[in-house]
């Protein structure tokens, strides 16, 4: 087996985890709610033509414009799946690495994060295992140092 079959095989292995520990989330009506601003019903319109295999970077890659700032805790739990897709491919020419902007979604307002706390400690174990692969074959893309706290924060078992 090859690096790169090896690197393959653990990013689909821990992509296995977390659509496995998040297969709970169904399919929501609205991902935002839509009727709170223009924006909140633009960013719903996006994510509504879009599902875990077609959601792409170009929809969630730009940090000025990202719908899944503005996504419910349950669209969060729906699309997290595939933004790890998103953060285990390639970076882009125009957007980077997607793993950056994951990252803000999972880090912002540290252990207050909404997202941690909407997350089940299966969830949460599932988020930390995919944050520790990112690190250890992708911490080169980002700050490594961002990454680790990540996981730090998504390995605490004290919070809930």
């Amino acid at each position: 087996m090859t690096r790169d079959d090896a690197h393959r095989a653990a990013d689909a292995a821990v992509l296995d985890s977390v659509r496995r520990a998040f297969s709970t989330y169904r399919r929501p009506e609205h991902f935002t709610d839509r009727d709170h601003c223009s924006e909140c019903a633009e960013h719903d319109d996006v994510l509504r033509t879009r599902d875990l295999e077609t959601l792409s970077v170009g929809d969630v890659g730009n940090p000025g414009w990202d719908p899944i700032c503005f996504a419910t805790d349950a669209a969060f739990g729906y699309y997290f799946p595939a933004l790890a897709r998103l953060a285990l491919d390639e970076p882009t020419k125009e957007f980077g690495w997607y793993g950056d902007q994951l990252l803000f979604h999972l880090c912002h307002d540290g252990s207050d994060n909404r997202r941690l706390a909407a997350c089940t400690a299966e969830q949460r174990r599932a988020v930390a295992d995919l944050l520790r692969h990112l690190s250890d074959t992708r911490g080169h893309l980002g700050e490594k140092e961002e990454l680790l706290d990540a996981v730090r924060l998504w390995s605490d078992e004290t919070i809930a």
